[in-house]
């Protein structure tokens, strides 16, 4: 979340030791796990400050608006699942579709799928809900004034940043995809890697909301920006929609799991209730994993197993629990779970078209905070694609999110994820379209183990699930289990595995893989990038996924 006075950043910068993993003992101990450098630093002043984790998640929301544009962010949304005196909590602040949306609204009058036009321009935009969410936290749990919290957000968009070499790495493809179609050129050509970086009037916008809070994006000048925006390219999104936004604390996703509490994202996030799926059904199949190396051939096939089983359930049971009865009970049922782990097939791949939902009847962000009092925020929020709709809001400098993809434009045809939905999914005036973030949170004896998170999509959970089997079943230590390869596969399309340039598959594993019938696939991005803090024996460690320039800090506040 922001902020930072950009010569002090410079000098304390020079000062810190930021390495992909940290760790030190708890008492007196803090850390943070960011996608960059800047959300960590200033979470890390935030803390020293005397801030709490809720403190340090909004300052580090704020600055990777700034810093991180590709998906931090204020024209999107998103999920905050904290851990705050004891007590789990879970905040929804995902967009929602305007008040013009309607169910049709991405079809031909073939009733065919226009092509991009959920994903890129006006008409792509949900209404966010980033500044709202980030008030409600702070407004319920915050300790230091809202305006000292967005300040170093402030100090970054107008002093500037370094752009990292790897900030802007679909930059080229971009430009062009968007050339014509959205103003994105004009505002995000000049980035260049290791200059600096200024954005005038994206400092305008953050000292409004410094000074007035929500009331400026939601009702006044930047509000008024937006929908002028909107007009110039057939948007939807009017002052009406905006005023109209409400950020919304549900409970969160709480399962049984070993000697574990898992507190998870609740739906409109498909994430929790598929990650507490993918961990019960692993668990009651633990006797097909004895002796079964990580990541061998027959690791992935019994994974593969498990994780279509949860897609197949995500694409007809899930959506916004304000319009759709969501089934969650039925789903985490451990009857239920029994009947889906028993039709696992551990010697071969169970046929696609078998594998029916149970019951009867690609960029975001993450990153995760613990203060010294073991309070915790895992927060994942998002644009949707690498710099959302590539529509910037004209005089307050801040992207707009593609969001509307996340719904169903049509039921059964795939989005940009290749994830299919259901009419629990359909889209409808004020609606959250379903997401497969999963901020998540690992409790035992009611204090925090683990703080864990990832974009990536649909791949999200199944990439948090991988990393929790590399701790606890193959005892990985945090940087090796979120440094080990990782791969997905999502029901469809059919029998395909997913690999990552960053760590594919071993050659003979794939080859095993393949002769067992799975079609094998390296996509051009890697697999998440997970954030990450862990408290083991009264240690605190944190890790930063190496596949990208996230940074973890264990911070000294004695």
């Amino acid at each position: 979340m922001q902020f930072l006075y950009r010569v002090s950043f410079y000098l304390l910068f020079s000062l810190a030791v930021l390495s992909p993993a940290a760790q030190a003992c708890l008492k007196g101990q803090a850390a943070v796990a960011s996608p960059d450098q800047y959300g960590a630093l200033v979470a890390e002043q935030i803390l020293k400050k005397g801030g709490n984790a809720v403190d340090a998640a909004v300052a580090t929301a704020f600055t990777l608006a700034v810093t991180y544009p590709e998906a931090g962010n204020i024209g999107g949304g998103g999920f905050m699942t904290l851990w705050f005196d004891g007590k789990a909590y879970f905040l929804d602040y995902r967009e929602t579709a305007p008040a013009a949306a309607h169910r049709d609204m991405y079809l031909d009058e073939e009733k065919q799928v226009i092509e991009n036009l959920s994903l890129i321009g006006h008409k792509a935009s949900g209404v966010p809900g980033t500044v709202m969410g980030l008030w409600q936290a702070h407004q319920r749990f915050g300790s230091l004034s809202w305006a000292e919290l967005v300040q170093p957000a402030i100090s970054y968009a107008q002093n500037g940043f370094t752009v990292a070499e790897n900030q802007y790495q679909y930059r080229a493809d971009l430009l062009s995809q968007l050339e014509g179609k959205t103003n994105f050129g004009r505002y995000f050509a000049a980035m260049q890697p290791n200059e600096n970086f200024i954005q005038n009037e994206l400092a305008s916008t953050l000292k409004r909301i410094a000074e007035h809070g929500p009331a400026d994006f939601y009702q006044g000048e930047t509000a008024k920006l937006l929908v002028a925006q909107m007009q110039r390219g057939d948007g939807l999104i009017t002052l009406d929609d905006l005023a109209a936004y409400k950020a919304g604390w549900r409970e969160p996703v709480i399962t049984p799991w070993r000697d574990y509490q898992l507190v998870t994202a609740a739906p409109p996030s498909s994430g929790g209730i598929a990650l507490s799926q993918l961990l019960a059904l692993k668990q009651r199949r633990s006797a097909d994993f004895n002796n079964v190396a990580l990541n061998s051939s027959q690791y992935v096939h019994l994974i593969a197993e498990i994780e279509k089983r949860v897609f197949a359930d995500r694409a007809d049971y899930l959506g916004d629990p304000d319009f759709t009865a969501v089934p969650q009970q039925q789903l985490l049922d451990s009857a239920y779970l029994d009947k889906r782990a028993a039709e696992i097939n551990p010697a071969a791949i169970s046929a696609t078209a078998a594998v029916k939902p149970g019951l009867e009847g690609y960029h975001t962000t993450h990153f995760s905070v613990l203060d010294k009092d073991g309070n915790a925020v895992s927060n994942t929020y998002t644009l949707n694609l690498d710099f959302g709709s590539g529509v910037v809001v004209e005089g307050a400098g801040f992207l707009l999110n593609n969001e509307m993809d996340d719904f169903s434009a049509k039921a059964g045809v795939p989005n940009a994820f290749g994830v299919v939905g259901s009419d629990a999914n359909a889209i409808a005036p004020g609606k959250r379209m379903l997401s497969s973030m999963t901020p998540s949170l690992l409790l035992k004896d009611s204090k925090i183990e683990l703080v864990i998170g990832t974009p990536g999509g649909s791949t999200i959970f199944t990439s948090i699930f991988q990393v929790m089997t590399n701790l606890y079943d193959y005892q990985l230590p945090l940087s090796e289990a979120v440094a080990a390869p990782r791969f997905h596969h999502q029901l469809l399309p059919k029998d395909q595995i997913t690999m990552e340039p960053y760590a594919p598959l071993k050659a003979a594993v794939q080859d095993e893989l393949k002769a067992k019938g799975y079609q094998l696939v390296t996509q051009g991005w890697n697999l998440g990038d997970i954030q990450a803090i862990q408290v083991l024996d009264g240690k605190v460690t944190a890790a930063a996924d190496p596949r990208s320039r996230g940074v973890a800090k264990v911070i000294n506040l004695h």
